[in-house]
């Protein structure tokens, strides 16, 4: 699984068959179709390209929010926030992450770790993130299960947050996250076999301080603590 967990970031739009292809090129293991195909589904991960998905499994009887993004200019703080679940390798076994994300800024907000993917452990992710930094104007996910749940779009109603979800098989709706998950795992994941949450909170609890106090991102070439309370609205600033 921690093969397949590369080579899905490093190759996201390969499916079983070429990712058996890969192993056996790149990586010198035997394994057939079917049992590729049978971890695929135990990570949750999917080939990416159009009309399938590579996130949260969605639950057809929760409403399906529209995508609010496209064409609005994102120029502040606080002014969306975006999240998503990735798989977490362990030593033995593996793990589920969940982060919260300002989209204007990059910095982390909150995150947890869980060994269950439930709606529980991105409820505790949010709420730390509203009360530490108050309530975004937007808040963007995947269509998965744990997003559109009642329990989870209710607390972004009583904060008077607007809601948006990614289109249908468009991964790239919520990019800046997915690059995210490249650089935590190839920068941190990937460098330690945890042997328990414990350890892997402990490890991802230095990097994402590391990643939003001491890392310049590639993109806004500043860091994403600085980058956030630069752009605060006026409002936010005083409080």
């Amino acid at each position: 699984m921690r093969h397949l967990d590369v080579l899905h970031l490093r190759y996201p739009f390969y499916g079983a068959r070429r990712l058996r292809d890969v192993l056996l090129d790149e990586e010198g293991l035997i394994v057939n179709c079917k049992h590729v195909r049978h971890l695929m589904v135990l990570m949750d991960i999917r080939a990416v390209y159009p009309g399938n998905k590579g996130t949260s499994k969605p639950n057809k009887a929760h409403r399906i929010y529209l995508y609010l993004l496209r064409d609005i200019e994102i120029n502040h703080s606080n002014q969306v926030w975006c999240t998503e679940i990735t798989y977490l390798p362990m030593a033995r076994g593996f793990a589920y992450l969940v982060a919260l994300m300002d989209w204007h800024s990059r910095k982390v907000l909150s995150w947890r770790v869980s060994n269950v993917m439930d709606v529980d452990f991105c409820i505790e992710a949010l709420n730390e993130a509203v009360d530490r930094n108050g309530a975004p104007e937007i808040f963007n996910t995947d269509q998965g299960s744990q997003f559109t749940s009642n329990v989870f779009t209710d607390v972004l109603k009583q904060h008077d947050i607007r809601i948006s979800m990614d289109g249908k098989g468009r991964w790239i709706d919520n990019v800046f996250i997915e690059r995210l998950w490249r650089s935590v795992k190839y920068e941190e994941v990937y460098l330690h076999a945890y042997e328990s949450l414990t350890q892997a909170r402990n490890g991802l609890e230095k990097y994402f301080g590391f990643y939003n106090t001491k890392r310049k991102h590639q993109t806004l070439k500043a860091k994403p603590h600085e980058v956030y309370y630069k752009n605060l609205p006026t409002l936010q600033k005083a409080a």
